[in-house]
């Protein structure tokens, strides 16, 4: 069974660590809930508007909090485990998870009341976790999961597939305090190349420049120039980039904490 195919038979579903770009991901999304009345919990710290009418609830994370939200899945819908995984689960800080993530206890518990009857239940684990610094423990807490869990799951990376589908060893690691990323972010969203930047007023707002301003996307020793395009639909501090390769700009995590320079203003500066 492919993973659309298996996506298409589930009456459960949840998406995480995907903006779900993938069209035919979608419609099989779409096509569960259709048939099989499937429900469907979209967890990214992008709300994708284009969901909205699909999914039954949002859990929206912190950049960077992809560790934390894989304990908080261990701990509310595995079961069954041995008593080393018992005690890890235990000793960890869900209070202090919750808050370094914005996601909230009360949030998975209802994911997991709406979980009980389901029949058939996939997780579907997105490519935003690749070049993830944690992604080695990552693995670990997904494959513990997969173990222990009743969710199939669909893995849109062929090589962090076959890492969870591989990975014997299950000596986690404690879950590492979030690294902050404050300012103005961008996010890769692997498609069509754009010469946009697409973003929020708020974004605009607090890098100082305009809708239909040319701007230099600024991150260490890499430049790009775009057109910002204010998108109403968008609401927060992170903008996205549109990029055919993954690694063409801004190699490595998907999210970049960047400056954005106005190509105007820039160029005053120039001797």
């Amino acid at each position: 069974m492919n993973k659309t195919e298996q996506i298409f038979n589930s009456d459960f579903i949840i998406s995480f660590a995907t903006f779900i770009e993938e069209q035919a991901i979608k419609d099989s999304i779409v096509n569960a809930i259709e048939a099989n009345g499937a429900n469907f919990v979209y967890m990214h710290p992008i709300d994708n508007v284009s969901l909205k009418p699909y999914y039954s609830q949002l859990i929206k994370y912190e950049v960077g909090s992809e560790e934390g939200i894989c304990a908080l899945l261990l701990n509310f819908f595995a079961s069954n485990y041995d008593n080393t995984i018992k005690k890890y689960i235990e000793d960890l800080d869900f209070g202090y998870i919750c808050a370094e993530s914005s996601a909230g206890e009360e949030e998975f518990e209802e994911a997991f009341e709406n979980s009980l009857n389901a029949k058939v239940k996939t997780l579907v684990i997105g490519t935003d976790l690749l070049n993830h610094d944690r992604v080695e423990n990552i693995v670990k807490l997904l494959a513990i999961i997969k173990k222990y869990s009743d969710f199939n799951l669909v893995i849109l990376d062929e090589s962090l597939e076959e890492k969870i589908n591989s990975c014997k060893n299950f000596n986690l690691e404690e879950i590492e305090e979030l690294k902050s990323f404050n300012g103005t972010l961008v996010y890769k969203l692997i498609d069509e190349n754009s010469d946009e930047l697409l973003a929020s007023q708020t974004f605009a707002n607090i890098a100082k420049v305009s809708n239909e301003n040319e701007v230099f996307i600024i991150s260490k020793n890499e430049k790009i120039k775009k057109v910002l395009k204010i998108d109403e639909k968008l609401h927060g501090t992170i903008a996205i980039l549109k990029t055919k390769n993954s690694e063409d700009i801004f190699n490595g995590y998907k999210y970049k904490q960047v400056k954005i320079q106005k190509v105007e203003a820039w160029a005053i500066w120039l001797p």
